[in-house]
């Protein structure tokens, strides 16, 4: 949630309430590069590895607004017109994952985002950017609590399992109960070569006190984290048998207002880290992949950052240690270096 400025005019004389962000006094990690403008609000990325060069990966990005769109752009930031998706009715969050079974003998990559005035989930191949999804999923139709937030979706994530290699979306909304606030659909294969989706649980505390927008999976530990805006970092286990009760939550303390995007930076051998966005204090805090320890914070320049991605395998001459993009508020991503993360 992104905070805002009060003008009031008092005897001819206007008077600035600022309800914006206390900017961090860390010293300064300025971007490798920054996108072209989107035409209305970034929100949230997703970074897809393009197998075959990864010089040629792909930045995804939100725009949201009610024309919005999810743009695509290359490693220099400049916007691919050709992947971009318009039209879409404020597309929130996005998340991807790779090779997707079309059919018995075909597999895609996929991109997943919220179509909150549609109050759908799509999904699309990449790269062709092919809809898959028939036009939309209706998300939290069950739900007929008289709130229309309630059922207008806001945050996803996708999970593949390394049990099984079932495919899955977590999916948040504007506003919701302070029992089951997120659903967890299971993608699957229908015979016309489109993605179904089947509910499979319903889960996730809800401290009422602002929102839960941000959601990230790490699909090799097999855990589930979000941000309960106002209240800490969820934790929960992401395959569904293993019940729905809260592992953990933490970092409350380490966040000046909102918590908000989540990303997990993943290495083969086990290690790795959450980079989480302490919105309004304009940085990012650091915490440990395993045992979820606060590491540090960082200043990275951006300001009232919502959505955040990262990977950690070289992509080019300028990304050879891995990319971390983050949300900036003036209708822009900023690109990293991994290594000014570290």
């Amino acid at each position: 949630m992104k905070n805002f400025k009060i003008i009031a005019f008092l005897s001819g004389i206007s008077i600035v309430i600022s309800c914006g962000s206390s900017k961090s006094q860390l010293p300064e990690i300025k971007p490798d590069l920054i996108t072209e403008h989107v035409k209305y609000d970034t929100d949230d990325p997703a970074i897809w590895i393009n197998p075959e060069d990864a010089s040629q990966s792909i930045v995804f990005g939100t725009d949201k607004e009610s024309d919005g769109a999810i743009y695509a752009f290359d490693l220099n930031g400049k916007i691919i017109a050709s992947k971009t998706i318009r039209g879409i009715q404020r597309p929130n969050n996005v998340d991807l994952r790779y090779n997707f079974p079309v059919t018995d003998s075909t597999t895609t990559d996929i991109i997943a985002f919220t179509e909150r005035e549609r109050k759908m989930l799509r999904i699309y191949s990449v790269p062709d950017m092919k809809p898959l999804d028939g036009g939309g999923f209706p998300v939290f139709a069950d739900d007929n609590n008289p709130n229309i937030d309630f059922q207008s979706p806001m945050g996803v994530s996708l999970y593949k399992s390394a049990i099984d290699s079932s495919f899955y979306a977590i999916v948040g909304r504007k506003s919701g109960p302070l029992e089951n606030y997120l659903y967890q659909y299971k993608i699957t294969t229908k015979s016309d070569s489109l993605v179904g989706f089947d509910l499979v649980r319903k889960f996730g505390q809800f401290s009422g006190k602002k929102e839960i927008e941000a959601i990230a999976v790490d699909d090799a530990m097999g855990f589930i984290y979000y941000s309960d805006e106002g209240d800490g970092i969820k934790k929960y286990f992401a395959e569904p048998d293993k019940g729905n009760e809260q592992v953990s939550s933490f970092g409350f303390a380490d966040f000046q207002n909102d918590i908000e995007g989540i990303a997990i930076a993943t290495y083969e051998d086990g290690t790795g880290f959450l980079i989480v966005s302490d919105q309004q204090r304009g940085q990012f805090n650091i915490y440990d992949r395993k045992t979820n320890a606060f590491i540090k914070a960082l200043n990275l320049t951006t300001t009232e950052t919502d959505g955040c991605d990262v990977v950690t395998v070289p992509l080019n001459s300028t990304f050879k240690n891995g990319l971390f993009v983050a949300m900036n508020d003036d209708g822009t991503f900023y690109f990293y270096d991994l290594a000014k993360l570290k």
